[in-house]
C-alpha cells in the first residue's frame, strides 16, 4: 500500500468493550486453565480408529531432496506466476478504477503505437492462417468453453474459437510489451480478461453448438425458456448475474446442515451449537470452531457423505460451533473486538460444559482472522493457555504478502478502501448479495458465463446443488467489521506488531506461541495457498502445512473417496511458499481428513466417556441444531 489510515478506535480497556456485549461471558473454571496433559496411555475413542492406509505423519520432513520432482510439482510451481485476475471482494470494483484502467491501456496504445501495430500486423497474419487451416490454435484442455467437439470438428466453428483465443493472446501480448507499469500491466490484464471473457462466442447464440442442437431438438422452446429466466433474472438480480443454483431443493435443518446436536449458549451476536458424539469414548480437550462472518457455518455440513462436521463426530472430537447471527444495519456497531470477545464466550462455555481447562480452535477464511484476534487478545491478557492448538483452513494473515504477490491487489489503493468504507458506513452493513457478485467476478467463466449459457442459451434450470444453496444463503458484515477488516488489509497487524489493537490489546503474533494445522488450495481464488502458507509461518517450528488439489470451498471440503483428491503435507520451515512445495515431497493420494485426525487426536488429551447428553446445568440444551440465527 502506498498510503496507510489509522486504524478504527479500539476502546481503551476491555472492561469497555465487555460493557458492550449482550451477554456477559460465562465465569471460568475455578483453578487456573494450564494446558492439559494426556496421560501416558490415553485410550482412543471407539469407533475413530485410523484409515486402513496410515496418514503420512504430521512431523518434520527429512530435509534430503528428491532428484526429480513429480508432474503435479512441476505444475504447480509452474503456475505460481500466473495469479489470480480479481479484486478483493472486501473491498470491490470501483467504475472509476475501471475507467482508470481503460485510459491507461488506451494511453499505452498512443504511446507505443508501433508494439500496437506489430501485434495487430500478428494477428491479421494469424487470422490469414486460421482461414487456410495452417494453424493448430486450441484451447486449454481445461478451457470448458470450447469442450463440445463441434469446436474442433465444424469448419466455421473451429475457426470462430481460434480466432478468439488468438485475439486474447495478441492482447495479452500487447499489455506485457507495453509501457504500463507492472500494477498498470495487471489493471490491464484484469479489464481484457474480463472483455474477451464476455465476448468468447460460446456465450452467444449463433456459435454455441449445444444451443444450436437443442433449438433444433426442442423445436425453439429453449430460446423461449431462456428469455424467460432471463427476464426473471433481470428483475430478481437487478440484471447483474444469472442465477447459479435452484435453492427451492434444499431446507436448511431437512437435507442439508443435518449433524445432531443441540444449541447451548446464545446471545445476540451468535448461537454456540455443541454436536452429538457418534463414538462411546471422546477425547477430553474440546474442539471450538469460529467459521466466516461473510457466511453460513454449513459449508462444513452439507450433507452426511461430506459433512466435516460429521467426519469430526466420528473421529472422537467434542465439537462446538460457533453460529453467528447475520445483521442488519441495526448492527451496525459489531466490530472485530465484539466478534473476538464473542469466541472468548464460546470458549468459557465449552471449558464448563466439558471439564476441560483448555481447548482446541479452528478458524476458517475471515473466521480466522477473528480467531487470530482473539488469540492476540488472549495473549496479551496473558491468558493464552486457555487455547492449546489451532487449525486454520483457507485464512490468509499476512496480506500484504498476498496483495503485493497477487493480482488481488490490483484495485487495492487508499482511494478504493476510502470508498468501500464509505459505502458499508452509508448502508450500516455489507451487503451478502454483493460480495456474492464480487465473488463471481472473481471466476466469471466459472460463475457468471456458464451460467448464462446454461440458463439463458440452453433453456435449462439452474442446478439443484448444495454447495451453490449454500453459497446463495448469504450473510451481511456490520459497517465496523467491514471497516476492520479493511484495517487487516491495510495495516497487515498479524505481521507488523502493535499496528492494530483489539478490545485495547496491541495486535503481536509473536506472542502467539500454538500448535498450527493450516490448510490452502491449489486453486483458490479467494485466499491464494501462498498466502495461507505465509500463515503456517506465523506460528513457526509447530506448524504443519497442507496443500489441497481444488479452490476455496473444496479444499477443505474434501472427504475420502474421491480418486482425484491428493494433498501435500509437510511442516512450514522454509523461507518461502515456492521451498516449501519445493521440498514438500510427493503427492499424497486422497483426502487430507485422515492426516488431520491423526494430528488432532494427538493433541486431544485423554478418552473419556462421551457425554450422554448435551449442555450442563448453568448452560442447557435450548433447541436443536441447526438452531435459529442460520435461518435468519
Amino acid at each position: 500500500m502506498s498510503e496507510q489510515t489509522t486504524p478504527s478506535a479500539a476502546p481503551d480497556t476491555t472492561a469497555q468493550v465487555a460493557k458492550s456485549m449482550p451477554q456477559k461471558a460465562a465465569s471460568r473454571p475455578r483453578k487456573a486453565a494450564p494446558k492439559a496433559k494426556a496421560p501416558a496411555k490415553a485410550k482412543a475413542p471407539a469407533k475413530a480408529k485410523a484409515p486402513a492406509k496410515a496418514p503420512r505423519p504430521a512431523s518434520p520432513r527429512p530435509r534430503t531432496m528428491r532428484r526429480e520432482k513429480d508432474a503435479t510439482t512441476i505444475d504447480l510451481l509452474a503456475a505460481m506466476d500466473n495469479h489470480t485476475l480479481a479484486a478483493n471482494p472486501l473491498i470491490g470494483l470501483r467504475p472509476a478504477d475501471l475507467v482508470n484502467a481503460a485510459r491507461s491501456f488506451a494511453q499505452a496504445v498512443g504511446n507505443t503505437p508501433r508494439k500496437a501495430g506489430e501485434h495487430l500486423a500478428s494477428y491479421v497474419r494469424t487470422l490469414g492462417k486460421i482461414v487456410s487451416g495452417n494453424t493448430e490454435i486450441a484451447p486449454h484442455p481445461a478451457d470448458k468453453r470450447f469442450a463440445d467437439p463441434a469446436w474442433q470438428n465444424n469448419f466455421l466453428l473451429r475457426r470462430v474459437m481460434q480466432s478468439h483465443i488468438a485475439g486474447h493472446k495478441e492482447l495479452t501480448g500487447f499489455i506485457n510489451d507495453s509501457s504500463l507499469d507492472e500494477l498498470g500491466k495487471g489493471r490491464a490484464k484484469f479489464i481484457s480478461s474480463m472483455v474477451m471473457d464476455a465476448l468468447s462466442p460460446s456465450n452467444r447464440m449463433l456459435f454455441n453448438p449445444q444451443a444450436l442442437r437443442k433449438i433444433v431438438d426442442t423445436g425453439g422452446a429453449n430460446v423461449v425458456t431462456g428469455l424467460k429466466q432471463f427476464t426473471r433474472d433481470l428483475i430478481d438480480n437487478k440484471g447483474l448475474l444469472p442465477s447459479q443454483v435452484d435453492s427451492s431443493k434444499f431446507t436448511v435443518g431437512e437435507n442439508i446442515a443435518t449433524a445432531k446436536g443441540d444449541v447451548v449458549f446464545r446471545n445476540e451476536m451468535f448461537e454456540l451449537l455443541q454436536f452429538a458424539p457418534t463414538t462411546p469414548d471422546v477425547y477430553a480437550r474440546p474442539l471450538v470452531m469460529s467459521p466466516p462472518q461473510i457466511n453460513k457455518y454449513y459449508a462444513i455440513d452439507l450433507s452426511p457423505e461430506k459433512s466435516l462436521i460429521k467426519w469430526m463426530q466420528d473421529s472422537g472430537v467434542q465439537l462446538f460451533v460457533v453460529s453467528w447471527r447475520n445483521p442488519t444495519a441495526k448492527q451496525r456497531d459489531w466490530g472485530l473486538s465484539e466478534y473476538a470477545l464473542c469466541l472468548d464466550q464460546a470458549v468459557e462455555v465449552a471449558r464448563q460444559i466439558t471439564g476441560s481447562p483448555d481447548v482446541n480452535m479452528w478458524g476458517t477464511c475471515s473466521g480466522g482472522m477473528t480467531l487470530a484476534a482473539y488469540l492476540n487478545w488472549l495473549a496479551a491478557r496473558g491468558q493464552l493457555s486457555k487455547v492449546a492448538n489451532t487449525s486454520w483452513a483457507v485464512c490468509v494473515l499476512n496480506t500484504s504478502a498476498v496483495l503485493d504477490d497477487t493480482t488481488l491487489g490490483l484495485f487495492t489503493t487508499p482511494a478504493s478502501l476510502r470508498a468501500a468504507r464509505a459505502q458499508s458506513e452509508r448502508d450500516g452493513v455489507l451487503s451478502g448479495k454483493e460480495m456474492a457478485r464480487m465473488f463471481a467476478w472473481m471466476r466469471p467463466n466459472d460463475l457468471i458465463w456458464s451460467y448464462w449459457i446454461n440458463n439463458y442459451l440452453l433453456g435449462n434450470k439452474p442446478p439443484a446443488f448444495d454447495i451453490l444453496a449454500w453459497n446463495a444463503d448469504t450473510t451481511n458484515l456490520p459497517a465496523k467489521l467491514h471497516a476492520d477488516y479493511l484495517d487487516l488489509v491495510e495495516l497487515n497487524p498479524y505481521h507488523n506488531p502493535g499496528a492494530m489493537k483489539i478490545a485495547g490489546k496491541a495486535i503481536d503474533m509473536r506472542k502467539v506461541k500454538l500448535g498450527a494445522y493450516v490448510v490452502g488450495g491449489t486453486t483458490d481464488h479467494i485466499t491464494p495457498w501462498q498466502g495461507c502458507y505465509g500463515t503456517a509461518q506465523l506460528f513457526g517450528a509447530d506448524s504443519t502445512f497442507v496443500l489441497s488439489n481444488a479452490g476455496h470451498l473444496q479444499s477443505f471440503i474434501n472427504p475420502p473417496g474421491n480418486p482425484k483428491s491428493y494433498f501435500f503435507a509437510a511442516k512450514a520451515t522454509d523461507a518461502s511458499a515456492k521451498d516449501w512445495l519445493e521440498g514438500a515431497g510427493e503427492r499424497i493420494p486422497g483426502s487430507w481428513w485422515p492426516h488431520w485426525r491423526e494430528w488432532i487426536q494427538q493433541r486431544s488429551g485423554a478418552s473419556l466417556p462421551a457425554p450422554k447428553k448435551a449442555g450442563s446445568r448453568k448452560h442447557p440444551a435450548l433447541c436443536a441444531t441447526p438452531g435459529t440465527y442460520v435461518m435468519e
